[in-house]
């Protein structure tokens, strides 16, 4: 049994490290097992998580703090485009998101109750706060991956948008944020800054 658990964690760990190696270029990664290694669950997704961790901190460490209330509008793209922005996040609010999603993600995961005021982050708008918000956010999100086992992975868990097991919500997290991380660097690129992952 135990064995089966750890070959599907390897199959789904495998499937979502395909979707993130075009975004590992250039950046340096812990130096790799031999071949045939067995890897731990809180490892292998810990490792997903730290590679996120590192290209969004990068992004949001690169706008500066006057922009943090940028938002694409109207004037942003050609003219006649017919682009509608309401509702669109700032890249403040973009940022919060994700903190709020770490904490909402992986305390189910780990079964823990955040240690902030979570109705605070989405009051934040400062780039300091932000940062540091985001990197308590990232803390508290390894300490919940690093209660993933051989034996826990892949038991069904309080499901969460559709996901029913500790891996899955891990990689999912990661996910999600790769999509935020992706609008992202692109309100960077409207304000002329290149995203360090394309230095």
């Amino acid at each position: 049994m135990r064995l089966r658990i750890q070959m599907m964690a390897t199959m789904v760990l495998g499937l979502c490290a395909l979707g993130m190696q075009g975004q590992m270029a250039g950046m340096t990664m812990p130096a790799t097992p031999p071949v045939g290694t067995l890897e731990t669950p809180a490892k292998a997704l810990d490792i997903m998580l730290s590679s996120y961790e590192g290209q969004l901190m990068g992004v949001v460490k690169t706008m500066p703090a006057e922009k943090f209330g940028f938002a694409p509008g109207p004037g942003t793209f050609a003219a006649g485009q017919g682009a509608k922005f309401d509702g669109v996040r700032t890249f403040a609010q973009e940022a919060t998101h994700l903190a709020d999603a770490n904490y909402y993600f992986y305390g189910v995961i780990g079964g823990m109750k955040p240690d902030v005021d979570m109705k605070a982050l989405d009051g934040l708008t400062g780039k300091a706060e932000i940062v540091a918000a985001l990197e308590k956010s990232f803390a508290f999100a390894h300490k919940a991956v690093a209660t993933i086992t051989a034996e826990n992975a892949f038991v069904t868990i309080k499901p969460v948008d559709g996901m029913t097991t500790r891996a899955t919500l891990a990689a999912f997290g990661v996910a999600h944020g790769n999509d935020h991380y992706g609008q992202m660097v692109e309100y960077l690129r409207m304000n002329g800054l290149v995203p360090p992952g394309s230095k």
